[in-house]
């Protein structure tokens, strides 16, 4: 089974999430932009059972973000970390992994193109 590491800034919080990720994708919401501070997150979905909070921070702090998700992030850093949804989904954000650049977590989409600034240009090259 693959896995995947990553974590916070200052190292208080880290994860091992196991198995392949689902729906690697961009967003350019409103929430994902004040969220990130970016005009756009990349999110990569694991189920909540293959996710381990393994550093000495243990789980991030949240922050109830809609009816169905939480913000996660680091007490100490700050550090966004992802999302852990109400249904046995945990969404990370790909800048937090040690190897961001494994091919299975390209993003595959992009929601909310609508809400990009103008001039911003999402690029997704081909899988080819």
């Amino acid at each position: 089974m693959k896995s995947y590491t990553g974590g916070c800034l200052c190292g208080n919080i880290r994860f091992t999430a196991k198995g392949l990720p689902n729906n690697p994708h961009t967003c350019s919401c409103k929430m994902c932009q004040r969220h990130s501070g970016a005009f756009t997150q990349i999110w990569v979905e694991f189920e909540r059972d293959n996710v381990i909070w393994d550093g000495p921070g243990g789980t991030p702090k949240m922050w109830r973000s809609s009816d169905y998700s939480s913000r996660s992030f680091c007490e100490k850093c700050g550090s966004t970390l992802g999302a852990i949804d109400d249904e046995p989904v945990i969404a990370l954000v790909l800048g937090v992994f040690d190897s961001p650049n494994r091919k299975e977590l390209r993003p595959q989409s992009h929601s909310y193109v609508s809400k990009k600034p103008k001039w911003w240009r999402v690029c997704v090259e081909s899988s080819t």
